[in-house]
C-alpha cells in the first residue's frame, strides 16, 4: 500500500492574508488597471519566500476556480518540490507542502516541475532527481511522477518515468492529461549517448499507476529547451520541441499522435525562422487547443535576421501545417523573452513573457478573445524587477499570471494575479 503525503492547514484571514508554510507569506495587494480586451484584475498574492531560492512557479486552474501552483525550492542543500491550491472562497487553505520525498529530491533549480491535472479531481507532477549512481557525473537525473487523486490532498510516492539504466540526463520533462485521462510526459533524454538529445515520450492509461515503454520521437533536440505536450478535445496529442538541422538551424517543431500517444507522426516547423545559433537557447515553446480543435503555439527565436522576438502561430488541420508567424511584443528597446501560453476551450488565449532592458525586468500580458485573430497590446503587470511568468486559464473566464518578483531586495516573491475574462464572444460550432 502506498503511503500518503498529508498538507498541514491554515487559517485564511476574512483580509485575504494567507500565511503559508516552508517560510513563505501570502498577502493581498492593491490590484492594478486592467489591460485592454476587457480583462479584469483582481488583488494580487504575494508569496515570500524567505530566504528560499525558488524556480518559477507553473499553475493550473480547474474548472471550479481552484489554483494549483508549483514550484522548485531549495534552502539550507535542501532541495525539493512544493505544492499549493487554493479554492475560491474558501476560508482555509492548504500550507504548502513539499511533495518530494527526501529520497528523490529535485535535481536542479534551472526550471519549475510540470504540472497537470485530470478530470476527476486527479493532479500529476513531474520534476528530476539526482541518478543515485552519478558518481560525480554532471547533468544525470531520473524522471518522476507523482500524483495525487483526491486533487492535492494527498501525493502518492513518486514513480520513475524513464525505462532505461542509462546514467545520463532525463528532463527538461512536460506533462497533460488526454480528455479520455490518459496522461502524457514529454522530456529530453540522452541515453543513447549522442552530443544532442533525443525527445521522448510515455504515457498512462491508469492515472499514473503503471507507464508504457518509453518512445523516442525524434533527434537530435536542443539540450535544454523544455519539451511541451497539450491534448485537443478528440484526443489528439501534440508534443513541441525545439529540432536541430543541417547548420545548426534551431526550429521550434510539433509531432502528433491520433492514437493516444502509441505513434507520433514526423514533426512539422512551425515558424520556419532559419534561426542558426550554435548553442541552446534554453527557451522552449508553449502550447493550447480549443473546443474546434485549433492548435496555437507561441515560442521565442532571433532567426533569421538576429532579432529577438516572441512569436505565434496556429494550426487548423492537427499541425499539418501552420499561420505565418505574428510577432506579439511591440517594443523596440527591450528584449523579450519566455513566453508563455494559456488557451481555454472558447479560444480565448492568455500570452505573457519577459521584457528586459539594461535597467529593467519586466513582465507583460497580451490577451485574445478572438481564437488568435487580435491581440490586445502588452500590458506591463509588475512594480519591481520581475521574471518567469506563468499564466493559467479555464473556461469559465478565470484566469491567473504567476510570476517571481524581487519586491524586497534581493529575496525573490512569487506573485500570482488572478483576473477574469469576459463572457466568450466566440459562438460554439462557429470557428472563426
Amino acid at each position: 500500500m502506498e503511503a500518503l503525503v498529508k498538507p498541514s492547514r491554515v487559517l485564511f484571514f476574512a483580509s485575504f492574508a494567507l500565511v503559508c508554510g516552508s517560510g513563505s507569506l501570502l498577502s493581498p495587494v492593491i490590484a492594478t488597471e486592467p489591460p485592454s480586451h476587457s480583462v479584469t484584475l483582481g488583488s494580487k498574492y504575494i508569496i515570500e519566500h524567505k530566504g528560499m531560492q525558488t524556480t518559477g512557479p507553473m499553475a493550473q486552474l480547474a474548472k471550479d476556480g481552484t489554483l494549483h501552483l508549483i514550484w522548485g525550492g531549495e534552502q539550507q542543500k535542501d532541495r525539493g518540490v512544493f505544492y499549493l491550491h487554493v479554492k475560491p472562497k474558501q476560508e482555509h487553505f492548504p500550507d504548502p507542502v513539499k511533495i518530494s520525498p527526501a529520497s528523490t529530491p529535485a535535481a536542479t533549480l534551472h526550471e519549475p516541475p510540470a504540472l497537470a491535472l485530470g478530470k476527476k479531481n486527479d493532479v500529476y507532477i513531474t520534476w528530476t532527481t539526482p541518478h543515485p549512481n552519478a558518481m560525480g557525473k554532471l547533468f544525470t537525473s531520473l524522471l518522476l511522477l507523482s500524483r495525487s487523486l483526491d486533487g492535492g490532498q494527498t501525493f502518492l510516492p513518486p514513480v520513475r518515468v524513464n525505462d532505461d539504466e542509462a546514467i545520463t540526463g532525463h528532463s527538461f520533462d512536460h506533462v497533460t492529461v488526454s480528455p479520455n485521462g490518459s496522461v502524457h510526459i514529454t522530456w529530453l533524454d540522452n541515453r543513447e549517448g549522442k552530443k544532442d538529445p533525443a525527445t521522448y515520450t510515455s504515457m498512462s492509461h491508469d492515472q499514473g499507476l503503471t507507464l508504457s515503454p518509453n518512445l523516442k520521437l525524434d533527434e537530435p533536440t536542443c539540450v535544454c529547451c523544455r519539451t511541451f505536450a497539450t491534448t485537443a478535445p478528440d484526443g489528439t496529442v501534440y508534443v513541441a520541441w525545439r529540432k536541430i538541422f543541417p547548420g545548426s538551424i534551431r526550429e521550434t517543431v510539433v509531432a502528433r499522435s491520433i492514437d493516444d500517444g502509441q505513434s507520433f507522426s514526423p514533426s512539422v516547423i512551425v515558424g520556419h525562422d532559419q534561426w542558426a545559433y550554435e548553442g541552446c537557447p534554453h527557451r522552449p515553446a508553449t502550447m493550447g487547443v480549443d473546443q474546434h480543435g485549433r492548435l496555437y503555439v507561441a515560442w521565442y527565436t532571433e532567426g533569421p535576421d538576429d532579432s529577438p522576438g516572441v512569436y505565434f502561430s496556429y494550426s487548423d488541420d492537427q499541425g499539418a501545417t501552420f499561420t505565418p508567424r505574428r510577432q506579439l511584443n511591440l517594443s523596440k528597446g527591450t528584449f523579450p523573452d519566455h513566453p508563455q501560453l494559456a488557451v481555454n476551450q472558447h479560444g480565448q488565449l492568455l500570452v505573457a513573457w519577459e521584457e528586459q532592458s539594461p535597467v529593467r525586468r519586466e513582465v507583460v500580458l497580451s490577451t485574445s478573445l478572438d481564437r488568435g485573430q487580435t491581440f490586445s497590446s502588452p500590458q506591463k503587470l509588475n512594480t519591481k524587477k520581475s521574471k518567469s511568468p506563468a499564466v493559467a486559464l479555464n473556461d469559465e473566464g478565470q484566469a491567473v499570471m504567476t510570476w517571481l518578483e524581487q519586491i524586497a531586495f534581493p529575496a525573490w516573491s512569487t506573485v500570482v494575479q488572478p483576473l477574469t475574462l469576459p463572457a466568450s464572444s466566440t459562438a460554439p460550432g462557429t470557428p472563426q
